[in-house]
């Protein structure tokens, strides 16, 4: 059972994080690999990711505030977006970081699970950067506009960090705008 794939499907990702295995079977299901250098790569992966994000981030502060460019500094949007972006993919990256070391800790960590560590922080940005756009078009009805790039910045964090949610969340609302296809035998 352990290698059938379909036994997992239905297994909730917060109920089973050993993904049907015993504790401390980290070898792949494909093939054999040493767990510590994987380990070891994820972690400097993420730390490097981590710390880039950090400090785009304030570069960009940076820029945008001591207007460094030759143009005046109406880039607002551009602004905004580009903090939507950053405060995802930090979020996914902090999110990616406390996975790593919590698989890590409780002995439930696989190699399987590498790409969904790997790209965390880069589709928790393009969630964070939609969510703020989402809200800033009015889609939503929402009275909240993130105009400033703090506040963009912190719903992009949240955003990535809670990016599973707000994959759910989004779903939700393109079921609304437009239509659920989950009606069988049409």
């Amino acid at each position: 059972m352990e290698n059938n794939p379909q036994a997992n499907q239905n297994t909730s990702f917060n109920s089973d994080l050993t993904d049907g295995r015993e504790k401390g079977n980290w070898k792949t299901r494909y093939n054999d690999e040493v767990a510590q250098k994987s380990i070891y790569w994820e972690r400097n992966y993420l730390i490097i990711l981590f710390v880039s994000v950090l400090a785009i981030s304030v570069f960009l502060g940076l820029l945008f505030k001591g207007c460094f460019l030759p143009v005046k500094c109406e880039l607002s949007q551009f602004k905004i977006y580009c903090f939507a972006f950053l405060g995802g993919m930090l979020g996914g990256t902090v999110f990616s970081m406390k996975w790593l070391y919590h698989s890590v800790a409780k002995y439930t960590w696989n190699i399987d699970r590498r790409l969904w560590r790997l790209l965390t922080p880069l589709l928790s940005s393009v969630i964070a950067l939609i969510i703020v756009m989402l809200f800033n078009s009015d889609i939503l009805n929402s009275r909240n506009s993130y105009i400033s790039v703090y506040k963009s910045f912190a719903v992009g964090f949240l955003a990535g960090y809670f990016s599973d949610s707000a994959i759910g969340k989004l779903t939700e609302i393109a079921q609304v705008l437009f239509g659920s296809s989950s009606a069988k035998g049409k």
